[in-house]
């Protein structure tokens, strides 16, 4: 009689372990699913966010801090980026982030995306690899009349 309750016990804690991986395992399958469909390119309605946001603000919003006084990238970054589709480490560092209230209007992207401000320009980054995935040009600079 003890071996067939210790059994019981067993199967019981066999199925519930089965049941916890396959719920664990279609929500993995899901979320690989969602980032599988996401194309790597900003999607239309992102650009037109984007491009909203800087050309429909509020003048009393302003840029982000050290958005005032920006210039294209020099010639040979450029053809850097052109090349190897990343950025030279020193300009990596000079990334920065979307503004808040921007970010949270647009669509969630895979976790080791991210979007980023590199001068006038958007750019859609893979954190993983540095990887410029796509680049909105001169989005800031045409808000701001630069």
């Amino acid at each position: 009689m003890r071996t067939f309750k210790n059994s019981s016990i067993t199967a019981q804690a066999t199925v519930l372990f089965v049941a916890f991986v396959s719920i664990y395992l279609l929500g993995v399958a899901a979320a690989l699913a969602l980032n599988k469909d996401r194309p790597a390119h900003f999607l239309p309605e992102e650009r037109k966010i984007i491009y909203e946001y800087y050309h429909r603000g509020s003048p009393s919003k302003g840029l982000p801090p050290g958005l005032a006084k920006k210039g294209k990238l020099p010639p040979g970054l450029q053809k850097h980026l052109d090349k190897n589709g990343k950025l030279p480490p020193g300009l990596q560092k000079r990334l920065e982030p979307l503004p808040r209230d921007l970010e949270v209007r647009l669509p969630r992207l895979p976790e080791y995306w991210e979007r980023v401000i590199l001068q006038e320009h958007v750019i859609l980054i893979d954190r993983r690899t540095q990887r410029i995935l796509d680049i909105i040009e001169n989005v800031i600079g045409l808000a701001t009349g630069s």
